[in-house]
């Protein structure tokens, strides 16, 4: 989009709680659109758990070239407790960041005043960083079987793919976004090269390759484990993290807990190419147990609105 092209967010509000939260964030990005004088158009969709229990579908066809005329989706929630696990997320989540190619997974990690985390004696001031997260490869790119199935002798394969086209575009965003951010300019790259000495091998000497692009940007590398406990000891320490999809699935949650917990946290799946079709979400969940009772905190899905603001 343009500076003078209306902004077109489709709106999923999804399950349990999500419509209510995802409503909220309408409220405020309309609010703001009208406030900058930003066109804003926007475009309600009823996929989610009640749909696929009316109809046997998670996605109708046609959904995705319909979504595909959106600059962005602003996503409620997705988790429906009638629903077998997997079905909506692998089905509506996974579905829309491979057929987008939202290859950028942004997830800011910032503890707001007045907002409690479980660490001792840190404040605001400490708890502000950002996690870049690769977000169509590793052990999400569904490659793997069984063999025997249901039989003593079974065997199940899930196979991590790493391109270094992926691991590149990926790094190469978290580079720029590094260097806009603020003056610290200090990216951290977050692998496990000492085990995984194929793939994350790839990812190490793909990130020394752009990193002499960019002699501006301070680097570091941290084994994930290494990374899990200084975000705790210390995560002031961090600036900007780039990581690998399944490493990036683990630390955010951990960094959704000392920002206050999940339900403060928001998150960006963009597609950073130009006509690119992204998505913003808040992380929290469904919490159908708290459906209709306006007891869910609705920070998350503003905070996705202004993300996706800030994005586009």
């Amino acid at each position: 989009m343009t500076q003078n092209d209306p902004l077109k967010v489709a709106v999923i509000g999804g399950d349990g709680t999500g419509p209510e939260v995802a409503a909220e964030g309408v409220k405020v990005l309309e609010a703001v659109a009208a406030m900058e004088g930003i066109p804003c158009e926007l475009a309600d969709f009823d996929y989610g758990g009640d749909r696929y229990l009316s109809t046997g579908e998670v996605l109708p066809d046609g959904a995705i070239e319909e979504l595909g005329k959106f600059d962005a989706i602003l996503l409620g929630a997705v988790g429906h407790p009638d629903v077998p696990p997997g079905i909506l997320e692998k089905g509506l989540l996974l579905e829309l960041r491979f057929a987008f190619d939202q290859y950028i997974n942004l997830r800011p990690v910032k503890l707001y005043p007045g907002v409690e985390t479980p660490l001792a004696g840190r404040g605001p001031d400490d708890i502000d960083f950002v996690v870049v997260r690769e977000n169509t490869e590793d052990m999400y790119a569904g490659v793997g079987g069984f063999l025997k199935k249901h039989t003593p002798d079974e065997v199940a394969l899930q196979t991590a793919v790493y391109t270094r086209k992926g691991c590149e575009r990926c790094i190469r965003w978290a580079f720029e976004y590094t260097r806009k951010r603020n003056q610290r300019k200090f990216l951290t790259l977050v692998a496990k090269t000492n085990v995984l000495t194929y793939g994350h091998d790839l990812w190490q000497r793909t990130f020394d390759d752009v990193a002499k692009e960019y002699p501006d940007v301070k680097t570091d590398y941290n084994h994930v484990d290494a990374c899990c406990m200084w975000m705790v000891k210390n995560p002031d320490f961090y600036d900007v993290i780039v990581t690998t999809n399944m490493f990036g699935d683990i630390i955010t949650d951990l960094a959704g807990i000392i920002q206050g917990g999940m339900g403060v946290a928001a998150g960006g799946n963009i597609n950073p190419e130009p006509g690119g079709t992204s998505m913003f979400e808040p992380m929290g969940g469904s919490a159908p147990k708290y459906t209709g009772k306006k007891m869910i905190n609705p920070i998350a899905a503003v905070s996705a609105a202004q993300l996706m603001l800030e994005t586009l």
